[in-house]
């Protein structure tokens, strides 16, 4: 019976499968965007969520924790310093899964894994203003132009 085995193995022995996710999320911190599968993508997310969550507190212990797992000083700098600082007030899901279609050798579904707060076409913030647009014609605002002008003019004549 399978009963409470819900871990994706992605065809690895634990050892290779632990070392390529510890790779993967040291390059997902690091490059903030990466292009992988969606299976891998998935088994990614359950470990890297962890990892962002323990570092929104920067204490001696979260970063042994997430030290143990990354096995990169550059990568747990970056994550301590910068991710964690632009997440810190996120109550979780810190990463965002896109899929882009098959991989053309395998048939693999493909996706992109990132970061929320570091995509800037993304954000709600730096989407750009939308313009209201009136269904009025353009002849009213010249003959309204117009009539102010005409108004404005005669003042000074007198």
């Amino acid at each position: 019976m399978r009963h409470n085995k819900k871990i994706n193995h992605l065809g690895r022995q634990a050892s290779h499968r632990d070392a390529m996710l510890s790779n993967m999320a040291a390059s997902l911190i690091m490059h903030k965007r990466i292009f992988t599968t969606l299976a891998k993508a998935k088994a990614l997310r359950m470990v890297i969520e962890p990892m962002v969550t323990a570092a929104k507190e920067d204490t001696t212990a979260a970063r042994r924790l997430v030290f143990k797992d990354l096995q990169n000083k550059y990568a747990v700098t970056e994550l301590f310093q910068v991710v964690a600082q632009k997440v810190g007030d996120r109550p979780g899901g810190y990463t965002r899964i896109i899929k882009t279609g098959n991989r053309l050798g395998d048939n693999a579904s493909m996706c992109f894994i990132e970061f929320v707060d570091f995509d800037d076409k993304m954000a709600k913030n730096a989407a750009p203003e939308k313009k209201t647009r009136t269904r009025r014609s353009s002849a009213k605002k010249k003959a309204e132009a117009t009539e102010a002008a005409v108004v404005e003019e005669a003042p000074k004549a007198e």
